[in-house]
C-alpha cells in the first residue's frame, strides 16, 4: 500500500486498497475487528485485565450492539491501525525512527474508538478515558491517534490540541506529533511548522499545545483534543478547563476528547469525576452513551506487589516497560511508605483516595418491586426515619423504614421549593412534576424549603397512621429548629455525620441490596438517587464514604436511608426486638 502526495493534494491509496479488501459475507454476528482477537486473548487467560477492561468488552460494549445503539465500520477500524502502523514511527528510544507495531490492546482500544459508529453514522464515542500505568506508552498512543485525525479523519478546518496545566506538559505530546511527521515524507510534504502550531495546507487543519486558559479556550473550535495526564488537573481549574474544552467541539459532527493518565494525587478533580462516571457507566447506572471507559487497574490493593496484578494496570508490560523494572520498583517501595505510595498511585493506578460508582443498575432495581408503597402500609408498626435536610434551596429527603416478614420496607419523600420546580426539571434533566403526580415528591415553600412541611410528614404518620419511630437519623448539619421541634413532640433524634466514619454503614447497606433484603417498591426519584452513587475511598486506611457519581447529581434520598441505617446500626441492641415488628 503507498500513499503520496500530488501537487500538496494528499492522495492516500492506504484509504482506497483498504476498502478495496474483500469484505466476509454478512452473517448474523460478524467477528469484531481486533476487538474479538483481544478479548479471545483474555479469556484463554494469555492476557490479565481488570474488572473494569473485562466489563467494557464482555458486558458493555456487546450491549450497545444488542440494544441496535451502535454498529461497527470494519473499513474505518482498519483504516485507523493501518495508518498508524504504516505512517508514524517511534520518535524516541531504542525504537527511534521505526514504525509503530500496536499491541493488541491498543488495536482493539483504536478499533472500538473509530470503528464504532451511531445511528447516523458517525463515531459514538466522543469522550474518551484511557488508564495506563506509567512508561506504558500515553504519549506515543495519544500522539499516534491526533496524527490520524490530522490527516484522514475528513475534517476541514480540524483543530487538534493537547491541553495541560503547563506549556511544557502539553509540549510533550505535541513534539511527538510533529517528530512523527517530520519521518515521513508524505505526511511532512504540505504540513508548516509554525511558531506556535503546525498547520497542514491541504485540510487547513491546525495542531497545537495549549495550556490551561479557560478564557482563551472559550472561542476554540475544537475536533480533537488530548488531555495529557487529567490526574494533575487540579481542583476547580481542572473541571473548568475541562468543561470548557467539551464545549468547544459542539460544532464538529464526531469529536474527539482524549483523557489519557496514570493515577494521581489530586482530589476532587475532573480525573475524579472521569473516572467515577466511567465506573457508573461500566455498572450499568449510567445511560451516557457517549463516554468511551478503559481502567487498567490492579482490582486488589493488598496484591499490589504481586506482578501478575500488576499485568492488569500495565497492559504493555514486557513492550515499554519491564518485568524486571516493576520488580526494582517494587523491592524499593517495600522498604518506604512514600514509595509504595507512589508504586500504588503511578503503576497500580490506585489513588489513595479514589472514586467507584457504588452498584450496578440490575443490583439496585431487584430491590424495587413496583408495588407502591404508603404510610398506610407501615401503621402501627415500630419505625426508623433518616432525615437529609439538605440546603433550604435544595432537595430534601426523608426515608421512614419498617421491618416486616424478613424485609426492611422503605418510603422515601421529597421535598422542593416551588419556585424552583421548572428550574430543577430543566438543571437535572427528571420529570419532577410526574414525581409529584406520583406522590414522590412536595413542593414546600417558594424559594426554600419550609420545614415545617418536613415536620408535619412525620408528625402526620405517627399521630394518623400510628407509626413509632425508636429514633430519627439527621445529618448535623440540618435546621436545628426542626429538630428541635420533632424533640419537643417527645420523639428521638440522634445526629449521624457523613464520613469515612460510615464504612461500616455503608458495607452493611450494600449487603441488604445484594441480598434483596430492602424493598423500596416503585418510588423511581429514589432508584435514581441511589443510583447517582459514588464512594470515595481512603485506601490507605481501607475506609469510604458516600459522594456523587457526578457534581450536578443528587444523592439525597441515599443519604437519608444511609441516615436510617446508622442509627439502626448503633442502636439495634437497646431497640431491635421492637423493629422486628414480631
Amino acid at each position: 500500500m503507498t500513499a503520496e502526495l500530488i501537487n500538496g493534494e494528499f492522495n492516500s491509496n492506504l484509504e482506497t486498497d483498504i476498502r478495496a479488501i474483500p469484505q466476509p459475507e454478512k452473517k448474523k454476528k460478524r467477528p469484531l475487528l481486533y476487538i474479538d482477537d483481544y478479548k479471545y486473548q483474555i479469556e484463554s487467560k494469555k492476557i490479565k485485565v481488570s474488572k473494569w477492561v473485562k466489563k467494557f468488552y464482555f458486558e458493555y460494549y456487546p450491549k450497545l450492539f444488542e440494544d441496535e445503539v451502535a454498529t461497527f465500520d470494519e473499513t474505518a477500524a482498519r483504516l485507523a491501525v493501518s495508518f498508524i502502523e504504516k505512517f508514524c514511527r517511534h520518535h524516541e528510544g531504542e525504537k527511534g525512527g521505526q514504525l509503530i507495531e500496536l499491541e493488541s490492546w491498543q488495536k482493539a482500544f483504536i478499533a472500538v474508538l473509530f470503528g464504532t459508529k451511531d445511528r447516523k453514522g458517525f463515531r459514538l464515542f466522543r469522550e474518551i478515558l484511557l488508564i495506563i500505568g506509567r512508561k506504558n506508552g500515553k504519549t506515543l498512543l495519544a500522539a499516534a491517534i491526533s496524527t490520524y485525525c490530522a490527516y484522514l479523519d475528513g475534517e476541514t478546518g480540524g483543530r487538534i490540541y493537547f491541553v495541560a496545566p503547563k506549556l511544557a506538559q502539553a509540549n510533550l505530546c505535541f513534539s511527538a506529533v510533529y517528530d512523527i511527521i517530520k519521518q515521513d515524507k508524505t505526511l511532512s510534504l504540505g504540513t508548516q511548522k509554525r511558531r506556535t502550531d503546525l498547520f497542514i495546507e491541504r485540510s487547513g487543519t491546525t495542531i497545537a499545545p495549549l495550556a490551561f486558559s479557560s478564557k482563551k479556550s472559550d472561542g476554540l473550535n475544537c475536533s480533537c483534543v488530548i488531555c495529557d495526564e487529567i490526574a494533575s488537573w487540579a481542583g476547580e481549574a481542572g473541571l473548568r478547563q475541562y468543561e470548557v474544552l467539551k464545549s468547544s467541539v459542539g460544532a464538529r459532527t464526531q469529536p474527539i476528547i482524549l483523557s489519557i493518565s496514570t493515577a494521581g494525587y489530586v482530589n476532587d478533580s475532573i480525573y475524579d469525576e472521569l473516572f467515577t462516571r466511567a465506573t457508573a457507566v461500566l455498572n450499568g447506572s449510567s445511560e451516557e452513551l457517549r463516554l468511551l471507559p478503559l481502567l487498567y487497574v490492579i482490582d486488589d490493593p493488598a496484591d499490589w506487589n504481586n506482578i501478575e496484578e500488576l499485568e492488569k494496570s500495565n497492559p504493555n508490560l514486557d513492550v515499554s516497560i519491564t518485568r524486571e523494572f516493576l520488580l526494582d520498583e517494587m523491592k524499593i517501595a517495600e522498604t518506604s511508605h512514600s514509595k509504595y505510595l507512589e508504586f500504588l498511585t503511578k503503576y497500580c493506578n490506585i489513588k489513595s483516595n479514589s472514586s467507584i460508582a457504588w452498584l450496578p443498575y440490575h443490583i439496585i432495581d431487584k430491590c424495587f418491586s413496583g408495588e407502591t408503597l404508603t404510610l398506610e402500609d407501615a401503621r402501627d408498626t415500630y419505625a426508623l426515619i433518616g432525615l437529609d435536610l439538605s440546603r433550604t434551596t435544595d432537595l430534601t429527603a426523608v426515608c421512614l423504614g419498617w421491618q416486616r416478614d424478613g424485609k426492611l420496607y422503605i418510603i422515601a419523600h421529597f421535598w422542593l421549593p416551588g419556585e424552583k420546580l421548572e428550574e430543577a426539571s430543566a438543571n437535572d434533566g427528571l420529570p419532577y412534576k410526574a414525581f409529584i403526580q406520583r406522590g414522590f415528591l412536595s413542593l414546600s415553600g417558594d424559594n426554600i424549603i419550609d420545614y415545617r412541611d418536613v415536620y408535619n410528614w412525620i408528625i402526620e404518620a405517627v399521630q394518623e397512621y400510628r407509626i413509632l419511630p425508636q429514633v430519627i437519623g439527621y445529618d448535623r448539619y440540618s435546621a436545628q429548629y426542626l429538630i428541635q421541634d420533632l424533640k419537643d413532640s417527645g420523639l428521638v433524634v440522634d445526629d449521624v455525620y457523613q464520613g469515612f466514619n460510615l464504612t461500616g454503614v455503608i458495607r452493611e447497606a450494600e449487603g441488604f441490596i445484594r441480598d434483596g433484603f430492602l424493598e423500596f417498591g416503585d418510588n423511581d426519584l429514589l432508584k435514581i438517587h441511589l443510583l447517582n452513587c459514588a464512594l470515595k475511598f481512603d485506601n490507605e486506611n481501607k475506609r469510604c464514604k458516600m459522594i456523587k457519581t457526578a457534581s450536578r447529581n443528587h444523592i439525597d434520598g441515599a443519604a437519608a436511608l444511609l441516615d436510617l441505617l446508622t442509627v439502626r446500626q448503633k442502636h439495634w441492641n437497646e431497640i431491635g426486638e421492637y423493629l422486628t415488628n414480631g
